[in-house]
């Protein structure tokens, strides 16, 4: 039965995707060096590991909205889910590697969103749990299914930066805000009632 030890080797903005994305580089090793490996339907819960990190000052003022006041961050910051995200994974023996494409929004309505605009350098540190089935074959060449245990998972340290290229790729000087229904029919009012031919505008409008 197949043993995996995987790793996670980088991280890099997928650049022709439908909506922002990361390819994470996954490289999978079965201790069990001449298992051959039909498949592997891979699942991973991606989480925020929050509390292994330090802020700055600066940091800390820009996630107020998620954590409350600084003293108090000893029993609001936490850990907390960035998303899912599935691969499948083609035959190999030994080991190989594959991208995992975890999806990403600009919604600041968002927690995880809220939380990477407020870095402004350094990493984000991210804990990956997996689970999945292998399909592989023993030793007589029969095709067997495993699960892949619980216990398996995956740290990396996704840099800042990556996140606000990537971003910047998809939204070049531009952010997401989500409004209810009843706000935005009022805004497009005040737009079209002045004649302003832009969404900025209207907003330029309003704030003092």
């Amino acid at each position: 039965m197949p043993d995996f030890a995987i790793t996670i080797q980088g991280a890099e903005p997928v650049a022709f995707a439908v909506a922002p994305e990361l390819a994470m580089k996954l490289h999978i090793r079965n201790t069990h060096a001449d298992e051959a490996v039909q498949s592997i339907m891979l699942h991973a819960q991606v989480q925020i590991e929050a509390t292994r990190r330090l802020y700055e000052d600066h940091e800390q003022n820009r996630l107020r909205d998620l954590f409350g006041e600084p003293e108090r961050w000893n029993r609001t910051l936490r850990t907390m889910l960035w998303t899912h995200a599935s691969v499948n994974v083609p035959p190999f023996t030994g080991e190989t590697t594959v991208d995992l494409p975890v999806p990403c929004t600009f919604d600041f309505n968002v927690a995880t969103t809220k939380y990477f605009d407020g870095l402004t350098a350094g990493d984000i540190p991210a804990c990956l749990l997996f689970s999945g089935t292998v399909f592989y074959e023993d030793s007589e060449h029969a095709l067997r299914i495993a699960q892949i245990p619980w216990q398996t998972e995956a740290r990396y340290r996704v840099p800042v930066a990556t996140w606000k290229r990537m971003m910047d790729h998809y939204y070049p000087n531009s952010a997401w805000l989500a409004l209810r229904r009843d706000v935005f029919d009022r805004l497009h009012e005040f737009k079209r009632q002045r004649g302003l031919a832009t969404w900025e505008q209207a907003l330029e409008r309003l704030l003092p």
